[in-house]
């Protein structure tokens, strides 16, 4: 499965623990993420990301662009709705797109590790009837 990272900065540290925490799991999946999130991840759980430029300079277009062609299986997008800065990447868009193409997404970590368990559980496998 394809699954797409995206944080604002308050909650990047965040998205490190949380694939620290899940990384047997997220290690079995193909990661992408935008720029500075995906470098981030890289680092503190040592997994292999595609990194997508930061999401200001049009990372969370690219990953858009893929949910968009549906080849994103799960979105994670742990968003500060308090403090969200204008260069951080907009939810809008990904929230519309993966609604079209019955993406499911996670905008806090509580539905992100429902999400994750899931995935690991088979759950997610209804996703290969979308993207064909």
């Amino acid at each position: 499965m394809n699954i797409g990272f995206i944080a604002h900065d308050t909650k990047k540290k965040l998205m490190q623990n949380f694939c620290i925490a899940y990384r047997g799991i997220l290690v079995k999946h193909n990661l992408y993420a935008t720029g500075t999130t995906g470098r981030l991840i890289e680092e503190a759980a040592n997994l292999p990301v595609h990194k997508f430029l930061a999401g200001h300079l049009g990372g969370e277009q690219q990953l858009c662009a893929q949910l968009e062609n549906n080849q994103m299986d799960l979105v994670i997008f742990l968003r500060d709705p308090l403090t969200a800065k204008s260069h951080e990447p907009n939810v809008d868009n990904a929230i519309r797109l993966c609604d079209m193409h019955n993406i499911p997404l996670a905008s806090n970590v509580a539905t992100a590790e429902l999400l994750i368990k899931a995935l690991d559980r088979g759950d997610m496998d209804f996703r290969e009837m979308y993207r064909q």
